[in-house]
């Protein structure tokens, strides 16, 4: 089973280089990428198939070498389902971007840095070490600077140079906290670095944390480290911004959990709380300010950060479940968001509120696809956003956090504020004048993969909350075992 672990690595690697072989021929590129990625898929169900079944996290180290310096891939419950969820929406949004056929799909340079940003992403969840976390972040934002600015326009240019400019930044910052935390311990070993840190001066062990909270928080966009993401994420094309805004965040969160729970437990849970507390209102009042659907929904990715943040900052085995449902709901219905607006703004030219109406009466299934993604990342019973929230707000009571309890509730209030906000601006305004080629047909029809990419997203947040029940028993095993550390350490140490 080993042999399994680095497969969703490795798959991605090894597609992108037979894409760049294949760089005139797109047909076998598209064929190239969804080979690997379905094989990715595959890989990554055994891993967490056989993780539960033993109840015991594998560990690989490559080449055989010892922990403390060596590369080790570890793949527990947290890392082996949130990988399964990533490639499943990244499999989902290739379809659409096949189907969409905007400049982007058009480029030979799309499907290699497609398949080498789901290998980022994947070693990033199965790293087991700070360096090679690092490594794999590099290699996600490598691609992910391609991705973005790959049609070459103006605003892309411009919002990109930012994007990369605050990134460098993180990563330099990141680099710096890395070689810190070896220099103090010895290892950057996630598995060992417990017991090292444990063993520092409480003044380091503040000053390493805080730096990989703002490296982490920066990339997760936290409170005050977030005014990148609403300028970079609205000029991308939508088959990108919904893979960005779906699951590079949560990149950042899913390092936040690990450091926050297995580096320095209980150490920041004020500073936690109080970013969560921001981010939550700063991003959610961005969000009812705006009047353009894709601007509106990458506020709310900030918006949503808080909770997940939160949950890390209360930290009991109640607020890490959550915290863990909550990621794993909130990567399909964001992706299922921005899959939606794209078909908006194809069919439209533009998804400024004030500029489309009507489209209720174009497409009342494209409506109905909206409806039940936005009511889900409002929290609406009985979709998954409710379980995760609910139970997000129930550790908040149970832990005494009554001013976070009421934030958390108002926020999620003016969520769906904001998103009747666009049914209202692009569904159920003043009806535009439809070309009478167009008329016969609605938009789903119209664009029949990205629609059927599109359902399938929204279906797959459904079936989350349709399987609440047994996944939540399983992200509640997941919170016991990231305040209890010792199967992780012991799989790694031997």
């Amino acid at each position: 089973m080993n042999a399994v672990v680095p497969l969703p690595i490795v798959l991605p690697i090894v597609g992108a280089a037979l894409s760049l072989l294949a760089w005139r021929r797109q047909r076998i590129q598209r064929a190239i990428s969804a080979v690997a990625l379905l094989a990715a898929l595959g890989s990554a169900v055994t891993v967490l198939a056989s993780v539960v079944a033993d109840e015991a996290p594998i560990a690989v180290r490559i080449g055989g070498s010892a922990p403390v310096i060596g590369i080790v891939l570890v793949a527990d419950r947290l890392s082996a389902l949130l990988l399964i969820v990533a490639v499943a929406m990244l499999a989902v949004v290739l379809v659409y971007a096949v189907g969409q056929r905007t400049p982007d799909e058009r480029s030979r340079a799309y499907h290699p840095a497609y398949l080498v940003l789901t290998a980022g992403v994947a070693g990033a969840f199965l790293a087991g070490d700070l360096f090679h976390l690092f490594v794999a972040v590099e290699v996600l934002l490598i691609a992910s600077y391609v991705l973005l600015m790959l049609e070459g326009s103006n605003a892309q240019v411009r919002a990109g140079t930012t994007y990369v400019v605050i990134n460098i930044l993180e990563s330099m910052l990141l680099l710096a906290a890395i070689g810190l935390v070896f220099a103090a311990t010895g290892t950057v070993s996630m598995a060992l670095l417990p017991e090292r840190i444990a063993a520092l001066d409480s003044g380091v062990r503040w000053g390493l944390n805080g730096m990989l909270f703002v490296a982490f928080g920066l990339k997760a966009a936290v409170f005050p480290l977030f005014s990148w993401l609403p300028d970079s994420y609205p000029t991308a094309p939508s088959p990108v911004t919904a893979v960005f805004a779906g699951l590079l965040t949560k990149i950042g969160v899913y390092a936040l959990v690990r450091t926050e729970t297995l580096l320095f437990p209980g150490e920041q849970e004020v500073l936690l709380l109080v970013v969560a507390a921001l981010t939550m209102i700063v991003g959610v009042l961005g969000a009812l300010a705006q009047g353009d659907m894709k601007r509106i929904l990458s506020f709310h990715i900030v918006s949503q950060i808080g909770y997940m943040v939160l949950g890390i900052g209360i930290g009991t085995p109640a607020a890490l479940a959550a915290t863990v449902f909550f990621i794993v709901h909130q990567i399909p219905v964001k992706t299922s968001l921005f899959l939606v607006e794209g078909i908006v703004e194809r069919e439209t030219g533009t998804s400024r509120l004030a500029e489309v109406g009507g489209l209720l009466h174009r497409s009342g299934w494209l409506a109905v696809l909206f409806g039940v993604s936005a009511l889900s990342l409002a929290g609406v019973p009985p979709l998954s956003g409710f379980v995760g929230k609910l139970g997000i707000v129930e550790a908040a009571a149970s832990d005494g956090q009554w001013m976070m309890l009421a934030v958390a509730l108002a926020v999620s209030l003016l969520t769906l504020v904001s998103m009747v906000k666009i049914w209202v601006g692009l569904f159920w305004g003043e009806v535009m004048p439809v070309p009478p080629a167009d008329r016969a047909r609605g938009l789903l029809r119209r664009t029949p993969v990205m629609a059927g990419a599109t359902i399938v997203a929204v279906g797959f947040g459904v079936a989350i909350a349709v399987v609440s029940g047994p996944l939540y028993r399983l992200c509640a095993d997941i919170g016991a075992e990231l305040l209890d550390p010792s199967a992780y350490i012991r799989a790694v140490t031997g």
